[in-house]
């Protein structure tokens, strides 16, 4: 069988690694990946076959991945976090689609067996760090515009207000690109209080990890950078301070049934 495993290796940390996930880089003898995520991995990636390619070079990977299993390699192709989210799992069916269309000329492709394995989320971490930030409705936005145009994510923010969602902002900032967060910070303003907790996570569950609980007030682009996550609490979400432990979470109602 020619088998492609689509693998999300967690947020950084190895032992946040799915014991799925680990069978799957285990039964493969190709990884495909950019460097930073198989160093990460460390142990569990050693005795297999390196691809490494760069950032920007995400298309090249999947194209790599997909040659290497229609070849009868068992290949994994590896990013952080969850690879169905904001990652390269996308990139593997938007190839095979093109393919199915003709745009493409790998028929080989469609004879390969993909098996998407997900992993534990930047924003999943990240809330399990201060409590329960997500326990109710929430969504992501990615704030680059590389891909999406900005109007169009303005509108998802401005949506995302309305409908009161905690929202957890992936890629809030780039070296080249530093004032989409202010925006999206001053849009959310308008709809929640500026006492509104924040999340700003930065390395999540690796070595050098930084939490940070602010406001949505306090909020600043220039305390973020192209490795940390930032999550907004909705309207109901509470910030609390047990002496030295700080928490937040997001209530479902629970209150309304609780007695004292």
């Amino acid at each position: 069988m020619k088998q492609l495993f689509v693998v999300g290796a967690g947020p950084g940390d190895e032992s946040w690694i799915t014991p799925a996930a680990s069978q799957a880089i285990q039964a493969s003898s190709d990884l495909v990946a950019y460097g930073l995520y198989l160093e990460l991995l460390a142990q569990q990636v050693s005795g297999k076959v390196h691809h490494e390619l760069p950032l920007g070079a995400e298309t090249e990977r999947a194209e790599l991945a997909l040659n290497l299993a229609a070849s009868g390699r068992t290949t994994a192709l590896i990013s952080s976090g969850d690879i169905g989210i904001y990652a390269m799992a996308t990139l593997v069916f938007e190839l095979l689609d093109q393919q199915l269309q003709g745009r493409r000329d790998h028929p080989e492709w469609l004879d390969v067996e993909i098996e998407v394995i997900p992993g534990i989320s930047a924003m999943q971490a990240g809330a399990s760090r201060v409590g329960a930030m997500l326990g109710h409705d929430f969504c992501t936005i990615s704030l680059s515009d590389l891909l999406t145009p900005w109007e169009t994510i303005v509108k998802r923010i401005e949506c995302a207000a309305a409908g009161d969602f905690v929202v957890s902002f992936y890629n809030p900032v780039s070296r080249k690109r530093n004032w989409q967060l202010n925006h999206a910070r001053d849009l959310l303003l308008q709809q929640r209080p500026a006492t509104t907790p924040v999340l700003i996570g930065r390395q999540l569950t690796r070595s050098d990890e930084q939490i940070r609980i602010t406001t949505l007030a306090e909020l600043d682009a220039a305390d973020v950078d192209m490795f940390t996550l930032v999550s907004v609490g909705n309207s109901e979400s509470r910030h609390i301070i047990n002496g030295t432990r700080e928490w937040v979470y997001t209530p479902r109602g629970y209150s309304r049934k609780l007695t004292t």
